[in-house]
């Protein structure tokens, strides 16, 4: 099986993803803020952005879309809401703590 993916491409899209997630999420908090939580909003935009950039790539390349990768790009997408909502600093800090065990 060949390898599809350019790891780091795949790191440095998940950080444009979270900066987008947190850009969009700041414009829409002013319409929303009385209709829905933040964090709920935050959720929505990333995987709204994740999984429209994980079919655009798909295109893009000619990949074959399987259900186990709609899985992980929308498992991909909790991670993108994650680092948008918490930061950088709270995802590195969760990350030490789950190395030290």
């Amino acid at each position: 099986m060949e390898n599809i993916l350019n790891w780091s491409a795949v790191i440095s899209i998940i950080g444009v993803l979270a900066v987008l997630t947190n850009i969009i999420t700041q414009v829409l908090k002013k319409v929303t803020w009385d209709k829905l939580p933040t964090n709920i909003l935050a959720i929505i935009v990333a995987m709204t952005l994740t999984l429209t950039a994980f079919f655009a790539y798909c295109q893009m390349e000619a990949i074959t879309v399987v259900w186990y990768m709609v899985i992980a790009a929308v498992v991909l997408g909790f991670l993108v809401s994650y680092a948008a909502m918490f930061g950088f600093d709270k995802l590195n800090e969760a990350l030490t703590q789950i190395g030290k065990q």
